[in-house]
């Protein structure tokens, strides 16, 4: 497993990192997730991205068992806040104040631990000034229970904004979350320059476009039983933007190309979203231990500018490119 800086800290990351957005506490029994677990620090991966919100909580206490007797020092555990958590009251989500420092809370008692390496900022809240937003976040920092802060899916002039409050308040503000695959490149543009410029590193989420481009869904073809393009509870609403025969068309022409280079169509499509030197590490997600162990097998791979233009040739104009794309819902989730 190869490791790299996220953003400018000091801090070291697995470059592929272990997410249980649509698993853990939902769409895996907990002994599967624990096996996912297991089958990721066996692989080297040391760094474990969550949310309060996923599963309701769940999610968090599925991933703090799992991790429970390993040694702290030598993991890196991220959370995050903004969605709903609990009743849904109207202080259970957002970025106040209040809903930041009762969050964190909740947080660390599920994962088992006395601090998160990064506490993220699900979303951009359009109804808490980004003042109070920032001064919750650095009282985190100092109270020691993150050690750095980081946002996802805000856009270039929202990260600017946040940066410049962190540089006040004397914390690190060192990564954004985003969505990016071969098929989603909206944060090219205009994110990623922005944050080369502030130091900002991006922990990328879908890299495979939520299995799209694994190829295992074939155009014309009846859905494969037990995907997630065919669970509602599991992203199939997501995955709906690549569900068409131009894309999934386009995606099996990648399987020669996979095969040439002796790599997995799993395999290609996170080793290519590392390719970015903006990206600090890729999140993977896994109903099965054997998925985690092929993820993994991109670390430290390296595609030449022939195997790009290659890929390149074969999607044309398929993949999003807007950066418009790149943003927040407008309002306090609910």
């Amino acid at each position: 497993m190869d490791f790299r800086y996220l953003g400018r800290s000091g801090l070291k990351i697995s470059e592929i990192t272990y997410g249980n957005w649509l698993t853990h506490g939902s769409q895996v029994e907990n002994d599967i997730a624990t096996q996912c677990v297991r089958a990721a620090l066996d692989a080297g991966i040391t760094t474990f991205d969550t949310a309060d919100a996923y599963a309701n909580t769940k999610a968090e206490t599925v991933l703090g068992d799992a991790l429970a007797g390993e040694r702290r020092e030598s993991l890196e555990i991220f959370t995050k806040v903004y969605f709903p958590t609990g009743p849904a009251g109207p202080n259970d989500s957002g970025l106040s104040r209040k809903h930041i420092l009762e969050s964190i809370n909740g947080s660390l008692t599920r994962l088992k631990t006395d601090y998160v390496d990064l506490y993220q900022a699900h979303r951009f809240d359009f109804e808490t000034p980004l003042e109070e937003t920032m001064q919750a976040f650095a009282d985190v920092v100092r109270q020691g229970k993150a050690l750095y802060i980081g946002v996802s899916e805000w856009t270039a002039e929202q990260l600017r904004e946040a940066h410049a409050l962190a540089v006040d308040l004397g914390v690190s503000l060192i990564s954004n979350q985003p969505q990016y695959s071969m098929l989603w490149r909206v944060i090219e543009s205009e994110v990623v320059p922005t944050s080369e410029e502030l130091g900002i590193g991006q922990i990328v989420w879908s890299p495979i476009a939520q299995g799209v481009l694994t190829g295992k869904y074939a155009p014309g073809q009846p859905l494969p039983e037990g995907s997630r393009a065919t669970d509602e509870k599991g992203g199939a609403d997501m995955i709906s933007r690549f569900m068409n025969d131009r894309v999934l068309g386009a995606v099996q022409e990648l399987k020669p190309v996979a095969s040439d280079l002796g790599l997995s169509m799993a395999q290609l499509a996170v080793a290519w979203v590392l390719q970015n030197d903006n990206v600090s590490a890729a999140i993977i997600g896994a109903s099965k231990p054997e998925q985690v162990a092929d993820n993994a097998g991109a670390s430290g791979v390296k595609l030449d500018a022939d195997v790009l233009k290659r890929i390149d040739d074969v999607l044309g104009d398929l993949p999003s490119t807007d950066a418009s794309q790149t943003r927040s819902p407008e309002g306090r989730p609910s």
